[in-house]
């Protein structure tokens, strides 16, 4: 019987496949044993596994199971090992706590920090490229630590790997929060309304150094934690995945996984929105409102929860054995999917020694770089991820602009299509693969249909709804239409009132027209309540009344948008957004069985680093710099230009089909090179699997899991 190592120790006896044809026509880059070895293991035994039965041409392949016992896999915290927790020693058991890190992870990064940017912002001073860089530390951390996470980890305990990454997210969670109990009290004083005519106060322009501004460097340091926490999660966590389930089933458990990490942004938003409704020092009453730009919500109680239960996640990840319980029978069927690279580099990876020491590092990389299809995929991840990181940070603003919504309007309509298209359409594209039973450049043409669906679809950009009418940017005071780039905001109905720039609270006149604020209108008196609970603003001299006598009125806010194509924009926006995401987990299946066993975990880190270089990173700022060709009102802030008011919607619609159109047809390109490169595994994965039907079924019962075979042996006929 084949006896397994303990500890952290590598097991002795992995599958083996045996093909006694040619050795031209079995070695491959990925068989990790070289014929002596497989002789030495099964020397001692004094009997053949298994005797195969001759069935015709057709039973080219006979596939023998022999029980071992393994001592090394058992569920614990090195000497403690009870048998209660061996009931989750399977990967179900695993998948459910990997879920859960994803969860926090996504809730916090995505989720919380999206959130509370601007309330930061505001507490501590900051200005908007600080809490940028306060957003990119976290990318910028992952790219750090990919390559080197990737290597190691993938030759190690993954399992510990993971487990310290989520008690790294949690101390950064944890530190995240720690201005708000250094910083003191948030202290602010509370001044009269301002800003009808006749009432509005001259703005004092100041440029005075906070020292507040400082902890900048605490909040990048929290998130640096993040990003090093989150980087075992999608490289060895899928690996390990991968790795201990078949490889039909891989797919879903991936999907599952990412579906879990989608669903968390969703969470954070909903939870960090309704934090953000408390003031941020709770035990002290204030005279703010919500509704007051000076307000500053609980943000810092998110990440103390978060903090604290990603503490309470890595307990478990961290009794997880090195492989679970079965995790040996999947080795060939992995192997016999295998991308087949037709030179001498199986002699470098067929060394069990290989990759385990930092001089392997450059020839582990060179390896990657000559697997054209590998590299063709991280080329079209990294389109795809440009338009996913840009479109979620700006999708919101561009569903404000096209419907006339508030900021907090477009976020959670933004929100309703995002979770159930994005998380949908992950989970989806991992239960199609293996519903089809894709394998090898069938999941890749997959991907391809995916992203050719979403190429059309972003053709519905070539519609837009027209812009709300504004006195003084895009129409006169007497309703006639502006040249575009020319502003007029004074008349002769409100040039007496004094009004400061500085001062935007856009309202809606009874005219239909919208106004850059009650003074710009020539409100006069101060403001109400209105029937709907809005404010309403009386006797606006640039407002025309229907009647004879007095002036109109106007309410806050900006004007509701009579746009007719807003069902059918959302709809087509829903289907970019689920055809984007159905790609996600089979372009990740295709990754894994494009490289060998040994390099998985590193090849998805260098994936993931070109995925951030070239898509993640530079993403949002190219989209950002598209849609701000499209503005048409900057912010004045004592002479200098701040961030943009009103948008013209017909340019935003065109600069975002230009730019979705671009990505999207380079990534149909690397998808389609990638699978006409793609070469055909050595010997039928189809046909392995069929010659498998006992296991299909078995493999999704943990119990089975339980006692699957340790060692795997497979004769062709020749």
């Amino acid at each position: 019987m084949l006896q397994h190592s303990k500890g952290n120790k590598p097991l002795v006896s992995m599958p083996q496949l045996v093909f006694p044809g040619p050795p031209s026509g079995t070695n491959s880059e990925c068989d990790r044993t070289p014929p002596s070895r497989r002789v030495s293991l099964s020397a001692p035994l004094s009997q053949p596994l298994c005797q195969p039965e001759k069935r015709g041409p057709q039973a080219a392949q006979e596939v023998c199971y022999v029980a071992a016992g393994q001592p090394g896999e058992a569920c614990g915290w090195w000497a403690f090992a009870p048998a209660c927790l061996q009931a989750f020693n399977t990967p179900r058991g695993f998948l459910l706590f990997l879920c859960a890190a994803s969860f926090l992870q996504g809730m916090t990064v995505n989720g919380f920090i999206n959130t509370i940017i601007t309330s930061i912002e505001r507490r501590y001073d900051l200005h908007s490229y600080q809490s940028g860089l306060i957003a990119s530390s976290y990318d910028m951390a992952a790219c750090l630590c990919l390559t080197f996470v990737g290597y190691f980890g993938g030759q190690g305990h993954k399992p510990r790997w993971l487990g310290w990454g989520v008690l790294l997210m949690g101390a950064g969670s944890l530190v995240f929060a720690l201005p708000h109990f250094t910083a003191g009290r948030y202290e602010v004083q509370v001044d009269e309304v301002v800003g009808t005519c006749w009432a509005n106060h001259s703005s004092t322009c100041r440029d005075g150094a906070s020292g507040l501004s400082s902890y900048r460097l605490v909040f990048m340091l929290g998130q640096f934690l993040h990003g090093m926490g989150a980087t075992p999660l999608y490289t060895l966590g899928v690996t390990y995945l991968d790795e201990n389930v078949k490889s039909s089933y891989s797919p879903v458990y991936i999907a599952t996984f990412y579906t879990a990490a989608i669903l968390g942004p969703a969470a954070g938003y909903l939870v960090g929105g309704a934090l953000l409704n408390i003031y941020t020092d709770i035990s002290q009453q204030t005279e703010l409102t919500t509704e007051s730009p000076l307000w500053v919500g609980a943000w810092w109680i998110g990440f103390l929860g978060t903090g604290a239960a990603a503490f309470l996640v890595a307990v478990p990840i961290l009794g997880y054995p090195r492989q679970l319980p079965g995790s040996q029978r999947y080795v060939v069927m992995r192997a016999s999917e295998t991308y087949q690279l037709k030179d001498s580099s199986h002699k470098v990876t067929s060394n069990p020694d290989f990759g385990k020491t930092i001089s392997d590092l450059p020839l582990s990389i060179w390896l990657l770089l000559k697997n054209p299809t590998f590299i063709l995929l991280c080329l079209a991840g990294a389109t795809e991820a440009t338009l996913i990181a840009g479109m979620s940070t700006f999708g919101p603003k561009f569903l404000e602009s096209q419907f006339s919504l508030s900021a907090s309007e477009a976020a959670t309509l933004f929100g309703y299509l995002v979770v159930p298209a994005g998380g949908g359409g992950t989970f989806l594209g991992g239960f199609f693969v293996n519903k089809f039973k894709l394998r090898g450049s069938g999941i890749i043409k997959f991907c391809l249909l995916c992203t050719l669906v979403s190429l059309l679809a972003f053709f519905i950009f070539l519609m837009h709804c027209p812009g709300v009418p504004m006195a003084g940017v895009t129409a006169g005071y007497n309703g006639s239409l502006l040249p575009e780039g020319h502003l007029e905001l004074m008349a002769a109905c409100n040039i007496h009132c004094g009004c400061q720039p500085e001062h935007y609270s856009p309202v809606c006149g009874s005219d239909g027209l919208m106004y850059y604020s009650p003074c710009y209108a020539g409100c006069l008196e101060v403001a109400v309540s209105g029937p709907g609970g809005q404010k309403v603003y009386r006797d606006c001299s640039c407002v025309p009344q229907n009647f004879s006598s007095g002036f109109g009125h106007a309410t806050a806010g900006k004007c509701t948008s009579t746009c007719q194509r807003k069902p059918l924009l959302l709809v087509f926006i829903f289907v970019v957004i689920v055809f984007t995401f159905l790609s996600s987990i089979p372009a990740l299946t295709a990754t894994l069985r494009c490289v060998c066993d040994q390099q998985r975990s590193f090849a998805l880190g260098i994936q993931w680093i070109v995925v951030r270089t070239l898509g993640s990173i530079p993403g949002p700022i190219a989209f950002g710099w598209v849609i701000d060709k499209a503005c048409l009102l900057w912010q004045d802030q004592c002479g200098q230009q701040g961030s943009c008011f009103v948008y013209q919607n017909s340019a935003m619609s065109w600069y975002l089909l230009i730019a979705g159109l671009g990505y999207k047809v380079l990534g149909s390109i690397f998808f389609a090179i990638a699978c006409f490169l793609y070469k055909s595994p050595l010997g039928s994965s189809d046909g392995l699997e069929a010659s498998l039907p006992s296991q299909s079924s078995a493999s999704d019962n943990p119990s089975d899991l339980q006692e699957a075979p340790s060692a795997v042996q497979i004769q062709s006929d020749v």
